[in-house]
């Protein structure tokens, strides 16, 4: 397991392990990273927590949350994890696969394939609000719902690389992996829990700093999402609309794939395209985690 965390909650990094731990993973390579307006009491915090967990960090870093700086240290991490397949997430995706994951592995192998897709459903609470939520509880019935919000909202790329062969060079975002092409048609889901308090602080505060120059950027791809989003909740008191059709909301699970979900996600990995300027709405203004 490779992954790059950002200044989560505790809680939020534990339902993450447990639930990779139950679908197999033994060996966890996590590279932390802390934007500067972290407080060093959060920062202690979280460290504190995933020792408790029984994982050792790979590496912790401080400072500007550029562009490139989820994929130099996610690369990092992979180049320490050796040879052999890695699972790639990021620590609010909580990934729910067709078979168990050596089937899944065993199966691309079968097919020549060194890469294992995957496509986002974005998790949100029931009434759309950008909802706090307790361990006790848990993530599911904080988060009941999952629905395409990230390309058909926010004009994001929903497609993910989720196990790769460690030969193979992965796309910033996990998005994609040049020359490897995932079976459209075995695609796990990657539940996107992104959602909750306090996101829209981090996305203004990833606009604001973005556009600055303070945090590099190669394209205006990751703000012009983080843009898109702030206006719909600002257009919705404050919530994402779950009754737009659109996006599809409905009640899933993380312990089955969603109905109908091999057709429903080759379809669209297989019709998404990049926006251009020609299909961008007028009306609107255009992810690692800080």
């Amino acid at each position: 397991m490779v992954a790059v965390v950002g200044p989560v909650e505790p809680a939020l990094l534990a339902a993450w392990t447990a639930h990779y731990r139950r679908l197999g993973i033994e060996r966890f390579l996590l590279a932390f990273h802390f934007p500067d307006h972290v407080p060093d009491a959060q920062r202690h915090q979280l460290l504190a927590a995933v020792h408790a967990l029984g994982i050792v960090p790979t590496q912790v870093s401080t400072g500007p949350w550029h562009e490139h700086t989820n994929t130099l240290l996610r690369d990092g991490l992979r180049e320490k994890a050796g040879p052999g397949w890695h699972l790639i997430a990021d620590a609010d995706e909580l990934q729910t696969y067709p078979a168990p994951l050596e089937d899944v592995i065993g199966q691309a192998e079968d097919t020549g394939r060194k890469v294992v897709g995957g496509l986002m459903l974005d998790r949100v609470a029931a009434d759309g609000s950008l909802a706090s939520w307790r361990p006790g509880p848990g993530l599911e019935r904080a988060f009941p719902l999952g629905g395409h919000l990230t390309h058909r909202l926010l004009q994001g790329d929903p497609r993910k690389i989720v196990l790769a062969h460690s030969s193979v060079t992965v796309a910033s975002g996990n998005h994609r992996a040049s020359g490897h092409k995932p079976d459209p048609h075995t695609l796990a889901c990657v539940h996107h829990f992104k959602w909750r308090a306090g996101v829209l602080d981090d996305l203004r505060r990833r606009v604001e700093r973005f556009s600055s120059g303070a945090w590099a950027e190669h394209t205006p791809a990751v703000r012009s999402e983080a843009s898109r989003l702030l206006e719909h909740v600002d257009r919705h008191s404050g919530r994402i609309d779950v009754s737009d059709p659109r996006l599809a909301f409905r009640r899933v699970t993380l312990d089955r794939l969603p109905d109908g979900w091999a057709a429903e996600a080759a379809t669209i990995t297989t019709a998404w395209r990049p926006p251009t300027p020609q299909n961008q709405p007028g009306s609107t203004i255009s992810s690692p985690s800080p």
